[in-house]
């Protein structure tokens, strides 16, 4: 691999690189993003009923 930073691809600043904002500014992304954190939870209550 070639470690060339005019590859063309999409350059982040180290300070920005480690930011963990989650920026949900729809209405269906925010659906999305709590319908798959429920999954979760349903899913190991699920699982652990199944394993009893």
């Amino acid at each position: 691999m070639r470690k060339d930073r005019d590859s063309g691809g999409p350059v982040f600043s180290g300070q920005d690189a480690r930011q963990a904002e989650i920026i949900l500014r729809t209405r269906t992304r925010r659906i999305i993003f709590i319908a798959g954190l429920v999954s979760i939870v349903v899913l190991a209550l699920l699982l652990s009923i199944a394993a009893h």
